[in-house]
């Protein structure tokens, strides 16, 4: 999604503003709000997260946490949101098959009582705030060394869907948004096989997020419970999980697979992108945090043949930061503003 035409009204003087953030997933809407003021750090306050299914809209979510924000009474009320979501917005629509509702944004934007509100790419927003996070919350996968590479990097978060952006360093745009949770999965083992062919009799396409997200977990948990002859148990991500701590082997399986899967879809994407980083994000990675760490997705990652020695130079990092997409959702508007500066500083 182009995060230019997201916009309903042209922005204004770069100066210092304050704004909300919003990180909206399938799931769970995220929001914080910050007084940005460039050259100096991002400082979420009053954050928030709101479940969608309890909301009729995006709108009644914006309302709600403007009506309790805590500003100092210096500050104007705070008119002017950045929501980072799933999806592409078509004209006044947003195109998403995971979100509660329907979003339109003139619509939100007057239901709320907004006087600006920009819509951009969820995964658009969690790349911009990578350059933002406290190294503290990065834990290396893989590759060489501690040091954060500052080339392009890829960044993939199973979730409800499976977000994908890439950032590219320098230059402008810094990001590139991507819907490689809606391209082809590809098999590569014959148990990755057998599930393709499962699912190939339920639906017509079968892209990435069908099995690498949260309920797509727990699709490819059913489907070797199939395959193995046994009974499905288990309901959700966090009750499987907990199975295979317990030690049910078919709950152990699945993870396994899910994260051998994954760490093959990761290193497809450095490849494609010539990335020197990957970041893991979202929901699903946080609950299989240690499980990532165990070899599976290492040695997937690395399996790319002759380019294998290449892929061993990437480093992958766990990211476990809670305000991920509201922090990026901040950071975006914070680096147009420093370029607006930047650009009036030069005369161009």
């Amino acid at each position: 999604m182009n995060s230019s035409d997201a916009a309903v009204e042209a922005q204004g003087p770069a100066e210092p503003v304050a704004l909300i953030g919003a990180d909206v997933g399938g799931t769970y809407a995220r929001l914080g709000w910050a007084e940005l003021v460039p050259g100096q750090p991002i400082q979420i306050r009053d954050f928030r997260r709101y479940a969608c299914a309890d909301y009729p809209s995006l709108a009644a979510i914006l309302r709600h946490y403007m009506q309790s924000l805590r500003q100092p009474a210096a500050l104007p009320p705070v008119r002017h949101a950045v929501v980072a979501i799933a999806g592409l917005l078509d004209g006044d629509t947003l195109l998403n098959t995971n979100l509660a509702w329907p979003v339109s944004l003139a619509a939100t934007q007057r239901d709320a009582g907004l006087e600006r509100l920009e819509l951009i790419n969820d995964f658009v927003a969690v790349a911009q705030a990578m350059p933002h996070v406290d190294r503290t919350t990065l834990h290396r996968i893989c590759g060489h060394g501690d040091d954060i590479p500052t080339g392009p990097a890829v960044v993939l978060g199973p979730g409800t869907g499976l977000g994908v952006a890439v950032r590219l360093g320098t230059g402008t745009p810094s990001v590139l948004p991507s819907e490689a949770g809606h391209a082809a999965l590809a098999a590569n083992t014959a148990l990755e096989r057998d599930v393709l062919q499962l699912l190939s009799q339920r639906y017509e396409h079968i892209d990435n997020e069908r099995v690498l997200s949260g309920p797509g977990l727990m699709a490819l948990y059913a489907c070797l419970c199939e395959l193995r002859g046994a009974a499905v148990r288990w309901r959700d991500p966090a009750e499987l999980v907990a199975a295979s701590r317990g030690g049910d082997l078919l709950a152990v399986e699945s993870i396994q697979a899910f994260c051998g899967w994954m760490g093959s879809l990761a290193g497809d994407l450095a490849l494609t992108f010539g990335a020197r980083a990957v970041y893991l994000t979202g929901g699903v990675t946080g609950h299989i945090a240690a499980e990532l760490h165990d070899g599976a997705f290492q040695k997937r990652f690395v399996s790319k043949g002759a380019l294998s020695p290449a892929l061993r130079q990437v480093s992958v990092w766990r990211v476990d930061h809670g305000e991920l997409g509201v922090l990026g959702a901040l950071a975006w508007h914070a680096d147009r503003l420093s370029d607006e500066l930047s650009t009036n500083a030069s005369g161009v």
